[in-house]
């Protein structure tokens, strides 16, 4: 018997715990979709800004909207830039709702296989369903059947926009 009351209390503890934690993030649930819209041209341009401009001006856009990515602009050289939004970020990120979070990048064309439907997924699931834990679910998933894979020998991606915003804690990249 007075294990069981302290299994129940343990738990009760635990739960509480958490309880508070969630109401003391910052973020606790993901704000309205058009906090984390922008608007097209501008984040054509912040898509860009992640790579030189010989990279970038050939390269694919894709921009986010009202259910998914898609593609803004038809790239030629392989390459695809984007803006990351906060739900790329890993589920335990205090910033994984922060509606300001903007992280451009621009994969090259081995880095794109794997991180642009990874991307897509996770944008598609959250849009959908607004849940971390279903979103988490869909993609191990995915890798398990194998829709989904892990970047390749020789992928790489520019990060060089100083107009990317990353976190609330460390505010605007500052690529060297």
């Amino acid at each position: 018997m007075k294990l069981r009351r302290f299994g129940l209390v343990v738990v009760l503890a635990a739960a509480w715990r958490a309880q508070a934690q969630d109401a003391k993030a910052p973020y606790p649930s993901m704000a309205p979709l058009d906090q984390y819209l922008m608007e097209r041209n501008a984040e054509i341009a912040l898509a860009r800004s992640a790579a030189p401009q010989s990279v970038s001006q050939d390269a694919e856009v894709m921009v986010l909207g009202q259910h998914d990515y898609e593609t803004a602009v038809k790239g030629k050289n392989g390459f695809v830039c984007l803006v990351w939004r906060s739900w790329t970020a890993g589920t335990d990120d205090p910033d994984f709702w922060n509606p300001r979070l903007r992280a451009p990048i621009c994969l090259n064309t081995v880095a794109a296989r794997s991180q642009v439907p990874l991307t897509l997924k996770k944008t598609e699931v959250i849009l959908a369903s607004r849940s971390k834990d279903q979103m988490a679910e869909a993609i191990k998933a995915a890798f398990e059947r194998k829709d989904l894979s892990t970047p390749e020998t020789g992928a790489m991606c520019y990060m060089m926009s100083k107009q990317g915003y990353l976190s609330d804690r460390d505010g605007h990249w500052h690529p060297t």
